[in-house]
């Protein structure tokens, strides 16, 4: 049987000094069934045809608009245009560019959090309804082979009745006001017209969130919320401290912090059921802490036999050989791919396992009632 044709991938962002674009162009095309053929990688012209030239993409295809990059490709005959665009712009940027590909009838890989409002959200799930495309959205840990075998130990019934969840974000790269000093990332993340209206709760608690939705199934009920300024003449928050309701009785805390100096990218969540506890660490992806009630704990190992079939699946290499970051976000887009592939257009992520549309709006509804909570005198905030 023929292999099928490599899907052709156009990214929106992402070019020249853009550290997130060259690991989405690395991830998506890493299992060799997607190819990068089209961009708009900067909105800036010069820069984004520079950043083409850097990458070999075709003059042709090399545009300075994600406007006339959809007028060119529509030109082109089917199966010589891209197959799905990667959003890999500021926040701000994700809506008009998503809204626009939907409408041409492409489909679309977005950077999280999705958009800046859930009106936004909204309005791009009926769009994708409309077209009946696949809208992924890169949460990407939830790419990570052991945080599969965490979802499965939690939705199998092991940890039994899920009774707490404790899961906490925390770095230390704006512990200083580094805006000031016009870093391009701290600019733009500390910009309320780019970022929105959250700080560290849109940029990392959002994964957060997303990664406990994930592992436990459990929708979130309500919140109570504290979040804080700590560095000066600041506008967003650079750290949130929440209590969490979810469904079904469970209890949790999160928190998600930028300005814990010496931490880097320490995204750990806990589970505790009232059969046994799970534990995963990001920073040691490639383990898993279970303890059964009763039993001594146990660790399940990245690539042993042992596992699921999801975390089997989505892992590469043989076991002892770190597998990580770039391959998690290879996961979501070859699930996506999977999904596109078969023509399974909208609200397919749970079948293919990708977060799509609906896990992104539910992100930026998260964000918007954890800012208006913490703005308020109400205690506990519905979601």
């Amino acid at each position: 049987m023929a292999n099928p044709r490599k899907l052709k991938m156009g990214m929106v962002g992402g070019g020249r000094d853009a550290f997130i674009g060259a690991v989405h162009r690395t991830a998506a095309c890493l299992d060799g069934d997607v190819e990068f053929v089209a961009g708009a990688l900067s909105s800036t012209p010069g820069k984004a045809i520079a950043s083409g030239k850097d990458l070999g993409l075709d003059d042709a295809r090399n545009y300075t608009t994600y406007e006339t990059m959809i007028d060119g490709e529509s030109k082109l005959p089917e199966g010589e245009r891209v197959d799905f665009v990667s959003i890999v712009t500021p926040n701000h940027m994700h809506f008009p560019v998503a809204r626009a590909m939907l409408n041409a009838g492409i489909n679309v890989v977005c950077d999280k959090p999705l958009v800046h409002t859930v009106a936004e959200a909204n309005e791009l799930i009926e769009l994708s309804k409309k077209c009946d495309a696949v809208f992924a959205v890169t949460y990407n840990y939830s790419g990570y082979p052991m945080v599969k075998q965490a979802r499965h130990v939690a939705r199998s019934g092991q940890l039994g009745e899920i009774r707490k969840i404790i899961v906490e974000y925390n770095q230390g790269w704006l512990a200083e006001r580094l805006e000031k000093t016009g870093q391009k990332q701290a600019d733009w993340r500390t910009d309320p017209a780019r970022s929105g209206i959250g700080g560290a709760i849109g940029d990392i608690g959002s994964h957060a969130e997303q990664l406990a939705a994930y592992i436990t199934g459990l929708r979130m009920e309500s919140l109570c919320a504290d979040l804080t300024t700590f560095v000066p003449e600041r506008q967003l928050d650079d750290d949130a401290n929440l209590l969490l309701r979810f469904e079904g009785g469970a209890k949790g805390l999160l928190c998600a912090s930028q300005v814990c100096v010496g931490k880097e990218n320490d995204l750990r969540i806990r589970v505790w059921g009232t059969k046994g506890g799970l534990e995963w660490h990001q920073e040691e992806p490639n383990s898993l802490s279970f303890t059964p009630l009763g039993e001594p704990e146990q660790t399940f190992r990245r690539g042993n036999n042992n596992l699921c079939e999801e975390a089997k699946k989505n892992t590469r290499i043989p076991p002892g050989h770190p597998e990580a970051f770039i391959e998690a976000f290879a996961n979501v887009y070859n699930a996506a791919c999977s999904a596109m592939r078969d023509g399974a257009g909208f609200d397919s992520g749970d079948k293919y396992d990708y977060p799509d549309l609906c896990a992104g709006a539910q992100g930026v509804r998260f964000i918007e009632k954890t800012v208006e909570n913490s703005q308020s005198e109400i205690k506990w905030t519905k979601l």
